[in-house]
């Protein structure tokens, strides 16, 4: 990116990224604030997310994504605290190691990876599309994607193992933009998802293990740090031409074809879009 491009695009823009209250989203907001972004800083933590807002000078709000009242009602604090919204990294996931169900009645990685962003994405739709210069919808996804697979009578996955739910909701991601890019045609809204990389966060909490391996020299030896795993979010928050990306997936910084049937399906994609707004009270707008 040439010198003062990133900062010529995002000054007086307003980014609204979620799962910012540490790792990858954390990294990222202090950079968009750097190059002159308002920043909507959104976590689940309420002294991490209230030290990141006060580090990048930008607004906390809190959410938790187990509730999806709680995303309705952060759509609302947002759309009240900001006049315009142009870009929404929809950054926050999680790892669960045992099976769980959500206070809406849903597998707990499914809707915390993909119902509430979802939901959240549709409620600051109508905003994102007034933004004046376009808009984009920048999803963290991730390579394990390729592991997982989708029932669309069995989203919250009574029959797989706990370790086959974070791929198919990652997968669930690159449908839902994919899906997302061909309804907003046209509108000034693009759509994008990227994998970061294996990046040294706290996603995987939920793991004792996880925890052993993170605080081991050797396990975070392997990973990459936050820092470089909000470079594709920033290079994807800055590109001269959204539309270029328009609907992709890139693996860190370069656009690459999904692999496996599922992922390429517009049809299914379709359809997930659908039942994913059942799933959220949302109606069902015909493609």
């Amino acid at each position: 990116m040439p010198p003062g491009t990133g900062s010529q695009r995002l000054r007086g823009k307003t980014v609204v990224i979620t799962g910012a209250s540490s790792g990858i989203g954390a990294a990222a907001a202090g950079r968009l604030a750097e190059l002159g972004a308002t920043v909507a800083v959104v976590g689940r933590s309420p002294d991490k997310t209230a030290a990141v807002a006060r580090r990048v000078g930008g607004r906390a709000h809190l959410a938790d994504y187990s509730r999806l009242e709680d995303v309705r009602r952060l759509a609302a604090d947002l759309l009240a605290g900001y006049e315009r919204i142009d870009i929404l990294a929809n950054n926050a996931g999680a790892i669960f190691t045992s099976r769980a169900i959500s206070a809406d009645g849903h597998e707990m990685t499914f809707q915390v990876n993909h119902l509430a962003p979802f939901l959240l994405t549709n409620l600051l739709l109508a905003r994102l599309g007034a933004a004046p210069d376009g808009a984009s919808v920048i999803n963290t996804a991730s390579n394990s994607y390729r592991h997982g697979r989708l029932d669309l009578d069995d989203l919250d996955g009574t029959h797989r193992r706990v370790q086959e739910a974070y791929p198919a909701a990652k997968l669930a991601t690159i449908l839902f933009t994919r899906e997302l890019a061909r309804r907003t045609h046209r509108t000034g809204i693009t759509a994008v998802a990227f994998h970061p990389g294996v990046i040294a966060t706290d996603i995987g909490r939920d793991s004792p293990v996880f925890r052993i391996v993170m605080k081991s020299g050797l396990g975070r030896a392997a990973m990459s740090s936050p820092e470089r795993g909000a470079e594709p979010l920033l290079h994807l928050a800055t590109v001269a031409d959204p539309q270029a990306v328009n609907g992709r997936y890139l693996r860190r910084l370069t656009p690459v074809e999904p692999a496996g049937a599922q992922a390429r399906d517009p049809d299914l994609a379709r359809r997930l879009w659908e039942r994913s707004a059942e799933l959220t009270g949302l109606p069902v707008v015909p493609p």
